[in-house]
């Protein structure tokens, strides 16, 4: 059995190597040229294929939702910089806008599943319509659903856009409903969405903000309970960092705030923030399968 993960960030491939050889994700080969060199003939033979792999989230949440390794799968990401409002907004006609690559490999290649994810404000730029009119027009059923990070639990946001395609164009197509009641389910939240548990949007500002005035650039970490509360999760244990900007964000335990003259930290940092939730993912992929 043969597998595949393309990513063009050494830092992230090397990443991928290391979490498979530790046997966290489905054993593979990591190409690191750019998904436009890649031609359909190179993907003959591998049973999953994960485009704009990162650090191998798709992969982890396909084993966490209980989807062997030896079931054909594509997934795949594809770049937020054309849509995301942190961009210059130049949506399709941005050169990273790559989901027409991508279309062309699954056109020749017909994978019989495929699962993808963007941000959201993707579609103020008619990028959900083009997705499914190009899959739809291929035959394959699709299902979208916009899920945010808070609707499995989480202490933030992080909203976005989940899409399915299945080559069996009769499969009901009641995925979307089924993801959205399962992630608020899962999060114990009514419809899955926000709640006043979400610390981005609820809870600006943050009582016990100091700072040690002997290092300005390392804020005082607050556990949850100093925080405010947080739904019971695997997030329960998060750090959160007081910012400039008078905001507290939750990171993992242990990870450490960029600051000034600590470059090594970059690529560990860009592959986090790249990376999807895989708590969503898994709800995503658990819906389909129960559909």
């Amino acid at each position: 059995m043969a597998n595949y993960y393309n990513e063009i960030d050494p830092y992230a491939a090397q990443w991928l190597r290391n979490l498979i050889d530790a046997g966290h994700i489905v054993p593979g080969i990591v190409d690191e040229r750019s998904i436009t060199d890649v031609k359909p003939a190179d993907l003959a033979g591998y049973t999953q294929c994960h485009f704009f792999a990162g650090i191998g989230v798709w992969s982890h949440a396909l084993r966490q939702s209980g989807w062997p390794d030896s079931r054909p799968v594509w997934t795949g990401s594809c770049p937020c910089q054309p849509f995301s409002a942190a961009g210059n907004g130049g949506g399709v006609t941005d050169k990273r806008h790559l989901w027409p690559t991508w279309f062309n490999l699954i056109r020749e290649c017909r994978p019989p599943v495929i699962f993808g994810e963007q941000v959201e404000a993707a579609i103020n730029h008619g990028w959900l319509d083009l997705v499914q009119t190009d899959l739809e027009g291929e035959d394959y059923a699709c299902g979208a659903v916009g899920l945010p990070a808070g609707g499995v639990g989480a202490p933030h946001i992080r909203q976005r856009l989940w899409f399915v395609a299945d080559a069996d164009s009769g499969r009901h197509n009641g995925w979307a409903t089924a993801a959205g009641q399962q992630a608020g389910a899962s999060a114990g939240l009514a419809n899955g969405g926000a709640s006043d548990q979400l610390a981005d949007s609820q809870r600006e500002e943050l009582e016990g903000y100091v700072r040690d005035e002997r290092n300005r650039d390392e804020p005082r970490r607050l556990n949850a309970q100093q925080a405010g509360s947080v739904a019971p999760s695997s997030w329960s244990d998060c750090d959160w960092l007081p910012c400039r900007d008078g905001k507290a964000r939750p990171v993992e335990p242990g990870t450490f705030p960029l600051a000034y003259g600590t470059t090594a930290r970059v690529g560990r940092l860009r592959a986090y923030g790249n990376a999807i939730v895989p708590q969503v993912a898994q709800t995503v992929i658990e819906a389909y399968l129960e559909t």
